[in-house]
């Protein structure tokens, strides 16, 4: 029993584009396939290898650490006791100068900690006495909100000691303020003016 000459030749039509559709779709993206798989194997033999050390710019050898322990330092902490927003309205914070002893073993001296206003002239000590602080201990020095006489360019400078090499302490200040659901909050890291233990 034959097919009705409509049903034939539909079949036959489906079959062409099928066979269209092998032709030019399916066999040019096997062969592109193969030429990338061919073109990246070539690519890889003719790259020489090289050590490590030598590809990677990110990794090298070194002589010596490239840090170096300190027995003292004399730090710039910048702070910020306000801000201005919208239309150059001041936007009063609260700052915290953080004062961390990063050495697992040896403690430190924090002998001075002085705030200074957007002048440049000094404001307070907020240190009476030289303070220790013991192996991963921690200090801080608070500025109210309401204190004023800093200003936008205010600083701290900190001095510490040490009996002997210890690594760096991180000594960073920490603005914050919230006001109903909104709120703003950034540190600033202190940056090194001197380093080594004062002459006698």
């Amino acid at each position: 029993m034959s097919l009705p000459p409509r049903v034939e030749q539909k079949a036959g039509t489906s079959l062409h584009v099928k066979l269209l559709s092998f032709l030019f779709v399916i066999v040019p993206i096997i062969l592109l396939v193969l030429f990338l798989e061919f073109r990246f194997r070539s690519i890889e033999q003719n790259i020489p290898y090289q050590e490590p050390s030598l590809r990677d710019e990110a990794r090298m050898e070194i002589e010596s650490m490239p840090w170096r322990p300190v027995q003292g330092q004399r730090l710039y902490v910048p702070v910020y006791s306000h801000v201005y927003h919208q239309k150059g309205e001041p936007y009063f914070l609260t700052a915290t100068l953080n004062i961390r002893n990063t050495d697992t073993e040896h403690e430190i001296v924090v002998t001075s900690v002085r705030y200074f206003n957007t002048a440049g002239k000094e404001v307070r000590s907020m240190l009476q006495k030289p303070l220790r602080i013991g192996p991963l201990a921690a200090t801080e020095f608070v500025i109210q909100r309401d204190d004023k006489v800093g200003g936008s360019g205010a600083s701290f400078i900190v001095e510490w000691q040490a009996g002997t090499e210890v690594n760096q302490p991180l000594v960073e200040t920490v603005m914050i303020d919230t006001r109903g659901q909104q709120g703003i909050s950034f540190i600033a890291r202190a940056i090194v003016l001197s380093e080594g233990l004062p002459a006698p």
